[in-house]
This record gives C-alpha cells, structure tokens and sequence, in this order.
C-alpha cells in the first residue's frame, strides 16, 4: 500500500497546472483563427466580410485579456523539480511586448477590410494565417526556454510566408513570399544549429538555467558554447532585418499585399527583436563579450545601409513609397539594435532594454501610420510611387497631415516629441555603455534620414501636376482604413504631448 501510495504520488506531480488566465493572450488569438478558418467553410461569399469583424474582436478579446496580467508575475509549465524554472512566464516584459504585437496585428487587420474585398484575396485564408502568425508572436515574449522560443518564432513566421504570397497569379507576391522563405529557413536552421551546440554544453533549454550553466562551461566545450551562442543570434537577426541578413525586406515589402508588409514590418520586427533580448540578456549575459561587439558593428551597419538606401529613393522619378518604408525600417531596426548592444557594457541591462522596448513602440505607432496612409494613396494609385503623393494635401488634407506628422515623428524632428524623445533616449544608453564611435555612426545617420524623410513631407504639399487643387476631388475613405489613420494619429500626438509616458511604460520591463 505504501509503494502504491508512493508511485501514485510521484505520478500526480507528474502532471502539470495550466494558469489559462497567463496563457489567454496568444490562446484566444489562436482559437479565433480556427474558429475563422472553419466559419470560412459554411458562410456564403457575400457574408464573407464577417469573418475580418470575427477577428477584429478576437484581436481585441486578446489586448483585453493583458489587463489582468497587470497585477504580477505568473508562471506556468514549470519543471516539476523546480517550480522556479518555467517555459512561459507572463512578467511586465511579456506584458508590454504582446501589447505592442496584438495592437499591432489589430491595426493591421483594420487596414486588411478593403484590400481583401478590392484585391480579391481569399478571406478565410487570410484571417487565419494573420491570427495565426499574431498567436505566435504574442507567444514569443512568453517564451522562457529555447525550445519554446524556436516553435514561437517559426508559429510566427511560417504563416507569414503565405501571407506575403496569397496574391495568386501575380508574379511579385509569389518570388516575393520565396525569397522570403528560402532567407528564412536558412537563418532558422542556422539557429537550430546554434541551439544544438548551447544544449550540448550545458544540458538545459530553460534560458535561466542556460545562463547558470554557461559560467561553469568545462575547457573543452568553450569553444562549441560560443559557436552555439552566434548562431542562435542568426535566426533573431534575420527577423530584425540587420545587415547582412536584409535582402530580403524591401522585395517581400514591395510583393505583398500593403497591410502584411506593415505587419512585417512592426509585428515581425518585434519578434526579432523579443528573441534577441531574451537570449542575448536572459540566457547569454555571461558571453556578452561574444554578443556585444557583434550587435554593435550590426547596428552601425544596419543604420548605415538603411537609410543610404532609402536616400536614392528620389520623389521626382519612378520609385515606390513602400520601398522606401521598406528600407526606412531597415535603418530603424539599426537603432533598435543600439540598446541591445549597450546591454553588454553594462551592470545593469535593465535601462538599455527599457530603451529598446520605448523606441519600438514608438516606431510601430507612426510606421503603422505611415502605412495607412500609404493603403489611402494605393486606392487610387495601386504603384504608391512617391509621386502619386505629389498634392496629397489637396486630395486628402487631414491624411496629409497625419503622414507629414508620421514622417517627422521617425526623423527625430517637431512637432514629433516622441521620435525626438525615443532617439535620445537609445543615444543615451549607447553613451552610458561607453559606446561613443556607436553613438557618432547614430547621429550621422539621424541626420541622412532628415533629407529623405523631408523631401517626401514637401511632396504632400506641391501642387498636383496637370490639375488645379479647387479641382481635385476625392473618394470616400472606408471606415475601418479612417479608425486606423485616426488611431495611429491620436496615440502619435499624445506621446508627443507627454513623451515620458512611454519610459513610464517601460520601466522596470526587464524580467
């Protein structure tokens, strides 16, 4: 009876309490996309608009069900042996992050209402896969042990792929969604290679116990621990789009539909870089001297190769507006990169990542502006080059006026406080972390994407060419594609208004 009473006990503590409130965000995403995919089978084609409302509040059912996560901390799928070692942990970083994702896929599911009826795209398939990759990417920041982090960024990323190719029959969509795949397959085998050498060394996948395990790393193991430790950085910084890892970006932007290449490029970012901060702090703050010069030379790189980029876009000839979003992002995500780098330079991370996370908020609100703004010009210009912007003030003052608005916001310049704020903010931490040559390259690079950012504000406000602006008429907005302009435009201007919100926010973000 005792043995009977002893099996029995240890095969209880065999089994795992699931904290279903810690897990709600990214579950009730996922649900929802099921859900929508099953609907899709049995409403008619003209009742096919309720599938993007379902999703809507499925979305929105996700971003309430943080609030109570506000509270505290909470763990859940722990090691049995050791309740304090869990694969998902909901702390105030999970929290800010999978806000950013979900608010994020929500405004892009709101830019997605028109497309899908105007383009023809299937609707079923397209709901599904956007709540499917959102699920993951909310996952992620939740994720506290490298085999779960693996799974979240591929839940993330493989719907993404056919989101960039559900055009059907046009050619840019389809090289577009390969190129993007054949990229990121290759970077996620290079990680899982990566992940193999860093569970050899230390014989755990719990990011803490990684950390614990590579200080004692035997002599004969040093060398595949810090192999294993940069090729685990290779899959997150393919999704950061840092150079050498951005070819990829501006083509895939150019060949998707215009509402998942403004989900790339935040909610896609954001994994990047959720991924970087967890395994880069989290798991690997002993091997900062392997890391931190890396994401340093990465960021002065990115930065750099970004924005020259997107200075040859020139308003006066034939090039496309979402190219150089595409490559505006680029050189965004090397000041993304700033902070991550400083962390390795520091006691105390915890202020450099704050300004990491600020920064990204900052740039999803006014680059998901800028892309509604750019899904408004494509309803009558499907090219979107930079001269169908040529009199937008004429034809759609107030969206002029909200994208000359966004524009300023990501050069740094007023009336937008908060770009000015966010880009202080990662100069600071790379000065604190004693990274001045870093802090040069930013500053110089600040000031390359003044010219491009302010030559296309100038365009809004020529006069058309051929046309009086008396003359000039325009068609209706549709509601949903107004409510994400509108929203964009009002989180912008209250940032700017009280830019220390954000810091507020993110303060004390880091575990």
């Amino acid at each position: 009876m005792t043995t009977a009473a002893t099996a029995a006990q240890e095969t209880t503590s065999l089994v795992q309490s699931v904290d279903w409130l810690a897990i709600a965000p990214p579950t009730i995403a996922a649900v929802v996309g099921l859900l929508v995919l099953v609907a899709d089978l049995f409403v008619p084609e003209q009742r096919k608009p309720l599938l993007g409302w379902i999703s809507l509040a499925g979305l929105t059912a996700a971003l309430l069900s943080l609030l109570p996560l506000l509270d505290g901390d909470r763990d859940t799928f722990c090691l049995t042996g050791d309740a304090g070692v869990c694969s998902y942990t909901a702390d105030r970083f999970t929290v800010v992050i999978q806000f950013m994702v979900l608010a994020g896929a929500l405004l892009t599911a709101l830019l997605s209402v028109s497309p899908l009826k105007d383009e023809r795209l299937p609707a079923g398939e397209y709901w599904f896969l956007l709540l499917s990759s959102a699920a993951g990417a909310a996952l992620l920041p939740a994720s506290r042990d490298l085999a779960t982090l693996v799974v979240a960024l591929e839940v993330a990323s493989l719907p993404a792929f056919a989101l960039v190719g559900l055009r059907r029959g046009d050619r840019r969509s389809s090289e577009a969604a390969l190129k993007f795949f054949l990229s990121s397959v290759t970077a996620t085998a290079v990680t899982l290679l990566g992940v193999s050498f860093v569970y050899a060394a230390t014989g755990t996948l719990h990011l803490t116990e990684i950390a614990t395990g590579l200080t004692s790393v035997d002599g004969d193991l040093q060398t595949l621990a810090r192999t294993g430790v940069a090729l685990t950085l290779v899959g997150f910084a393919f999704k950061t789009a840092a150079v050498p890892f951005h070819f990829w970006v501006p083509d895939t932007y150019i060949g998707a539909p215009l509402p998942v290449a403004a989900y790339l490029s935040v909610v896609g970012k954001a994994v990047g870089f959720t991924g970087l901060i967890l395994v880069t702090v989290v798991a690997f703050p002993s091997y900062a001297e392997v890391w931190a010069p890396v994401l340093a030379v990465l960021a002065a790189l990115t930065m750099t190769a970004g924005n020259v980029a997107a200075l040859r876009q020139r308003a006066d000839r034939d090039f496309s507006a979402v190219r150089l979003l595409a490559w505006s992002s680029v050189g965004q995500a090397g000041y993304l990169l700033v902070p991550i780098a400083a962390a390795g330079y520091v006691d105390d991370p915890a202020d450099a990542i704050g300004a990491t996370v600020a920064y990204a908020l900052m740039y999803a609100a006014v680059n998901l502006g800028a892309f509604a703004v750019a899904a408004l010009v494509a309803r009558t210009a499907p090219r979107n080059r930079l001269t169908d912007y040529r009199g937008l003030y004429a034809r759609h003052p107030l969206a002029a006026l909200a994208l000359g608005f966004f524009l300023l916001c990501l050069a740094g310049l007023p009336p937008g406080i908060i770009g000015l704020f966010a880009k202080v903010t990662v100069f600071q931490a790379a000065v604190d972390a004693g990274l001045g040559w870093l802090a040069v390259v930013m500053a110089l690079n600040v000031v390359i994407a003044l010219y491009y950012y302010l030559r296309w504000t100038a365009v809004l406000f020529r006069t058309p060419e051929g046309e009086a602006p008396a003359r000039v008429r325009a068609r209706a907005v549709p509601f949903p594609l107004t409510a994400a302009i509108v929203v964009t435009t009002l989180v912008g201007v209250a940032l700017s208004g009280a830019p220390q919100m954000v810091l507020r926010f993110t303060e004390s973000v880091l575990f």
